[in-house]
């Protein structure tokens, strides 16, 4: 009777553990550095979704990368790069935008995209979200 129990107790920790590794989320932060790459990371992110619809993405801008998150912009096919913005934000993407970069590119901040939140600094956000967090660092 005590070997049948302890053998039910280990399947049943054995459940409880595949059941936590299932339900583990995949967290990935996009790290948008420059204008180009940036555009081009808003694409990556919406076939990363597709492939993942589950995942919990945060694109976070700095350098001239803030540029693709400015009403407006458009890429250098002339795409506006708002409308997969807003896409994405409707499949819960977070957009975090580095102030340092805005005020040393003399950016006005009420021309960024409604759906970018500011942050002070985006390679402290980034460092913060992989530390803190635990997501998973991509750089297009």
């Amino acid at each position: 009777m005590k070997q049948a129990l302890k053998w039910m107790l280990s399947v049943l920790a054995l459940f409880a553990l595949v059941s936590m590794a299932q339900a583990a989320e995949e967290k990935v932060v996009y790290h948008l550095g420059d204008v180009e790459h940036a555009a081009h990371g808003l694409y990556n992110i919406r076939n990363h979704l597709r492939a993942s619809p589950n995942a919990k993405i945060v694109a976070v801008a700095n350098g001239d990368g803030v540029l693709a998150f400015m009403d407006g912009y458009k890429d250098k096919h002339g795409n506006p790069t708002d409308m997969i913005v807003q896409e994405l934000a409707a499949k819960g993407v977070q957009f975090r935008i580095c102030n340092n970069s805005l005020v040393g590119m003399k950016l006005d901040k009420s021309k960024l995209m409604p759906e970018a939140t500011i942050v002070q600094a985006g390679v402290v956000e980034i460092a913060r979200l992989q530390s803190q967090e635990g997501y998973v660092y991509i750089k297009p």
